[in-house]
């Protein structure tokens, strides 16, 4: 199990939501953030003392996955999110110890694989072949 967590342009957010329900990932957390890596930062001198003008918005995403899902999911963001410019940020994999589904109680894998949509069988979804 992994926890993912990825920190991207807030305007290439719907793009990269949109990749993650193509590639059946499911249960992404999402925060309004500020920061700043490699981008150019404003800085300005005021009365003598330089200061740096402003941190960047950027969005956090943070999605639990098994196994399987850690590839697609990181290559749904990379694909969605990257515009080719400084700035378009950064995608952590981190170990997760154990994690529960506080609903049913279930652990680990179980509690990080997605539950099948009403009206499909677990792994598919309706009218795709």
């Amino acid at each position: 199990m992994k926890l993912i967590v990825a920190i991207v342009r807030p305007e290439r957010l719907p793009d990269v939501l949109e990749a993650l329900f193509h590639a059946d990932v499911r249960g992404v957390t999402v925060s309004r953030v500020e920061g700043h890596g490699g981008e150019f930062e404003l800085v300005q001198t005021y009365r003598g003392t330089t200061v740096k003008m402003e941190l960047m918005d950027k969005v956090r995403l943070e999605i639990g996955v098994s196994e399987p899902f850690v590839e697609p999911t990181v290559r749904a963001i990379l694909e969605a999110a990257r515009t080719g410019k400084v700035g378009d940020g950064k995608i952590f994999v981190l170990p997760v110890q154990k994690v529960y589904r506080i609903r049913t109680g279930e652990e680990d894998e179980l509690a990080v694989t997605p539950e099948p949509r009403s009206g499909e069988v677990h792994g598919e979804r309706p009218g795709v072949a």
